[in-house]
């Protein structure tokens, strides 16, 4: 499967954005999908994880409350609307598929995107 991001920019504190990932391939519905952050000089970081049906949601720490990671399986298309940004957002943001369960681990995930850049001031 072939991931493609968009939506990333610049927002100030207190602000949303909308992050999209295009799919291609018959076989996304049957994959969990994660996002995965990297700032700079950090490593990266699992943001937030979703099942193959949609119906089940995992989020780490610093983002629960704010963001919320949803698909939609007819458009191949997943999602994380982030809402109440920070500056301590900033960062690359990457989809990621093939998952295991409530994963947040980058080696679980076997497919990726190029990310796509949100920056909060």
């Amino acid at each position: 499967v072939q991931l493609v991001e968009s939506g990333g920019g610049s927002v100030q504190a207190g602000g949303s954005l909308r992050l999209s990932c295009a799919a291609s391939g018959d076989a996304y519905s049957e994959y969990c999908m994660g996002w995965f952050r990297r700032a700079p000089g950090k490593e990266r970081e699992g943001v937030a994880h979703i099942s193959s049906g949609g119906g089940l949601t995992h989020y780490a720490g610093s983002v629960k409350g704010r963001f919320t990671i949803s698909r939609d399986n007819a458009k191949n298309t997943l999602y994380l609307q982030m809402n109440g940004l920070k500056p301590e957002d900033t960062a690359m943001y990457y989809c990621a598929a093939g998952g295991g369960p409530r994963s947040l681990w980058a080696g679980d995930f076997g497919y990726w995107g190029q990310g796509t850049q949100v920056t909060v001031s």
